[in-house]
């Protein structure tokens, strides 16, 4: 039997993933663009669709951002009128971001998003479930 060479390109699992993720973020900029979204803008406006009000500290856990990115992301979405951020009445420490009528009102855009992502790609819903749960284990 042979041996895998460590450091042989192919024998990485982190290239493949470093591909892929590049990948999907570059498709899912074709649907977004119309709607005036960057990724990571679309993942937080998920959560804010979800949630509707959470602290800046909530939404960095749920979207896997530090806020040296989110909170400047979170000041342009303030500015486009997505969301609006305000000081707790608790704690006066805490940011809350809510969402904002045309924050809400763009969900209904972004409706058929994941069905188009999924159309890019060759993966069965089956495949696409296996993934998603080894992506999971993985993080």
């Amino acid at each position: 039997m042979t041996e895998l060479d460590p450091l042989k390109l192919e024998n990485q699992l982190c290239f493949p993933l470093y591909s892929a993720a590049k990948e999907v973020v570059r498709r899912y900029r074709t649907f977004l663009e119309p709607l005036g979204l960057t990724y990571t803008q679309y993942i937080t406006m998920m959560v804010m669709w979800e949630h509707k009000s959470l602290s800046v500290g909530r939404i960095g856990e749920l979207v896997n951002l530090d806020s040296g990115t989110l909170t400047p992301m979170l000041k342009k979405m303030e500015a486009a009128g997505l969301v609006k951020r305000c000081r707790s009445k608790a704690d006066e420490r805490e940011l809350i971001v809510s969402i904002t009528g045309k924050g809400e009102q763009l969900r209904a855009q972004a409706l058929d998003i994941p069905a188009k992502m999924g159309s890019c790609t060759s993966l069965t819903m089956e495949e696409a479930l296996q993934l998603r749960t080894l992506l999971a284990k993985l993080i």
